[in-house]
């Protein structure tokens, strides 16, 4: 993308979560990582995004973050719109990497900083200070599993800032998704940062959700947000009831750790999480491959195994 106007036009649909491919030792798979954006740009996703909070970004250094961008920016070119996580706790970081996404013709997507005890006119001067620095813009993304969750009334100041294109809503509590709905939409770009739950903010008129477990599962998925799209709640509603009990391992054992087992069990490369976060264990993985098995015999999930 190469500017602000491109960034609101294109920031639209089904955004893929790109979980990151680290070996054993914890190096990047980029080859592995090549092929799995090459899986869901085939099927159809709208967009992807890099580095974010389940890609386990808090987990690499700058360095790493920059040189996960340039490769993702080679392999994808400008066949569908990048989001490209810049947060950070650090101003200077998050500066950096803010411009080397827009530059590169991603959308930097930027949480508040998560130090303590920040106040809401410091989260707006932050904001403010951000936005200029790409020329594609920034997408602020409101996650309330860094500590800070971002109240509807200063989501509207920050929509008022030139070069905020969109927010990504992590906050799905129904009366904040009601309140951005009706009083954000149409001023800038709307997205559900949640798979696990995201009919409820699309019915309300989000533009669009992003999604860590269609790495895993992106069949059934894509299948879910496209009905919802042209209007079929109820098919909608039944494929997304149909990958319940997945969703319930991977609310009890955590993401990417679940995304990455289900990955592998596959055929595709999950690989390996980095520490502080752990692999799952047999048993666990062994109920993983239970619930793909029960998906893959329902033909409606489109789910095959190796």
């Amino acid at each position: 993308m190469k500017d602000i106007s491109e960034s609101q036009a294109r920031l639209h649909g089904i955004f893929n979560i790109t979980v990151t491919p680290f070996t054993a030792d914890g190096a990047f798979d980029f080859v592995g990582l090549a092929r799995n954006i090459e899986r869901v740009i085939a099927l159809g996703y709208d967009g992807v995004l890099i580095g974010g909070t389940y890609g386990e970004f808090p987990a690499m250094s700058a360095d790493e973050r920059a040189l996960l961008f340039r490769r993702v920016m080679d392999v994808v070119g400008d066949r569908v719109p990048v989001m490209l996580c810049s947060a950070g706790s650090d101003a200077r970081t998050v500066r950096d990497l803010t411009t080397l996404a827009g530059d590169l013709g991603g959308l930097p997507m930027v949480t508040p900083p998560f130090v303590s005890e920040v106040t809401d006119a410091q989260i707006v001067s932050f904001f403010k200070q951000m936005a200029p620095l790409s020329r594609t813009g920034i997408l602020v993304y409101n996650a309330p599993g860094i500590g800070i969750t971002l109240p509807p009334a200063v989501l509207e100041q920050l929509a008022d800032i030139e070069g905020v294109v969109g927010i990504k809503q992590g906050d799905l509590n129904p009366t904040a998704i009601d309140q951005i709905a009706n009083r954000l939409a149409g001023r800038l770009r709307l997205f559900c940062a949640s798979d696990l739950a995201f009919l409820g903010p699309m019915m309300c008129g989000f533009d669009g959700i992003s999604s860590t477990n269609s790495c895993a599962l992106p069949e059934i998925i894509l299948a879910a947000y496209r009905a919802i799209e042209r209007g079929d709640a109820a098919t909608a509603r039944d494929l997304h009831q149909l990958w319940y009990p997945y969703r319930a391992l991977a609310r009890r054992h955590g993401q990417p750790q679940l995304v990455k087992a289900a990955m592998n069990l596959r055929g595709f490369d999950g690989h390996h999480v980095r520490a502080p976060l752990i692999d799952l264990e047999a048993d666990v993985i062994a109920q993983v491959a239970a619930e793909l098995a029960r998906l893959a015999d329902d033909p409606r999930a489109g789910v095959t195994l190796k």
